[in-house]
């Protein structure tokens, strides 16, 4: 299903229909002035129920019509809805014959149009014009009383310019949440973009040199040249393995997107980077143990280590991820997430190995290929 576009000026659409005409259950108070004209006589019956009649459309219409509640921030006037208004008074007036002040209830429902129509200025200006004529008839007409409607009114005003302005917040967080949907969007098509580049970029120069190179020796040499296609399968697979890691972003992780992704966390968080810009040393099956590794050895650099510098070296043996910050607790080597890793290395048949990192200081976690032994701690 696709959300519904918003017309301009308005960012973000309103409550749907029936929210607003779910308000026409409130009529059921006109039943007042309807009694009132039940009981009257002649012409004065039959034009009151006439005007309630109307006014009950006029009512629902404006109500339902009106989709959108005004802004807050709004100035002026809506000069479409006045002539709705303008028809609910004229109903009013034209109940008075047959029901009195009993008609004075429709105001009410005059004054709760007018508040989720208008700006605030012209909404409350027409609250306290509408009040001044509920008491001062009130008062002035014999026989005439409040019956409550001066405190109904102003209750009912009050209730629709409170639910007016929490409409106006829902749609001010529905409009900054799709512009930051839209940025992180944005932002992941150029993540994708950047680590597309930095995975290819390399990988498809050396295919390109080594296919030459295949090429020249074809005749010449035509073991050197089955070694150079060879070498341009492997780095063809690695490189469309590493393609689909990053574009899916599913259960893996790319060893390129990460060092690209390792050397933009550490730059922001003021530690200098040294990291390899290729990874064609990696064999396939390690490239996705490699990846965790550097990603959970940099996460901790950053969050835990206080260090200035973070150095990461990664070949055909093993990675390495070392610093020069506070170093390990001691009596602890598992610690800051390297339970997962060593998990992760355990099962690929690699071993985890925790030590001091750069100069005796910080921390180095490095994974070692099973062809090569390790020279620290092992913690596996």
């Amino acid at each position: 299903m696709t959300r519904p576009q918003a017309s301009q000026g308005d960012p973000v659409p309103g409550p749907p229909r029936w929210r607003h005409a779910a308000a026409g259950v409130w009529l059921v108070y006109l039943w007042s002035p309807v009694a009132a004209l039940l009981r009257a006589d002649g012409w004065e019956r039959l034009l009151g129920l006439a005007a309630v009649a109307v006014f009950v459309a006029a009512y629902l219409g404006v109500v339902g019509r009106n989709r959108r509640f005004v802004d807050l921030e709004t100035r002026g006037p809506r000069w479409e809805v006045w002539p709705w208004l303008a028809t609910l008074l004229l109903c009013t007036v034209l109940m008075v014959p047959g029901a009195g002040d009993r008609a004075l209830t429709a105001l009410v429902f005059v004054a709760a149009a007018a508040m989720s129509t208008l700006s605030p200025r012209w909404a409350w200006g027409w609250v306290a014009v509408l009040l001044a004529i509920v008491e001062v008839s009130a008062r002035v007409v014999p026989g005439w009383s409040d019956r409550g409607n001066g405190f109904a009114l102003i209750l009912a005003s009050v209730a629709v310019f409170f639910l007016r302005a929490a409409v106006g917040r829902q749609r001010a967080l529905l409009a900054t949440e799709r512009e930051l949907s839209d940025a992180r969007l944005e932002e992941e098509r150029s993540r994708i973009a950047r680590d597309l580049h930095d995975i290819l970029g390399h990988s498809l120069t050396v295919i390109a040199v080594k296919a030459e190179l295949a090429e020249r020796m074809l005749d010449l040499d035509p073991e050197r040249a089955r070694a150079e296609l060879a070498d341009v399968r492997s780095l063809t697979r690695d490189a469309l393995s590493d393609v689909r890691s990053t574009v899916r972003d599913v259960r893996g992780a790319s060893l390129p997107a990460e060092i690209a992704a390792a050397r933009s966390a550490l730059v922001s968080a003021g530690i200098e980077a040294d990291l390899p810009t290729v990874a064609d040393d990696v064999p396939t099956a390690w490239r996705g143990l490699f990846a965790w590794t550097v990603r959970e050895g940099v996460t901790n650099v950053i969050r835990h280590s206080a260090a200035t510098r973070c150095v990461v070296r990664l070949g055909a043996e093993g990675v390495s991820v070392a610093d020069d910050g506070r170093g390990l607790i001691e009596g602890r080597t598992d610690g800051m997430g390297l339970h997962g890793l060593r998990q992760r290395a355990k099962d690929a048949g690699a071993t985890l190995v925790v030590g001091p990192g750069l100069h005796g200081a910080g921390t180095s976690v490095a994974i070692v290929v099973p062809a090569a032994a390790p020279e620290q701690e092992a913690v596996s």
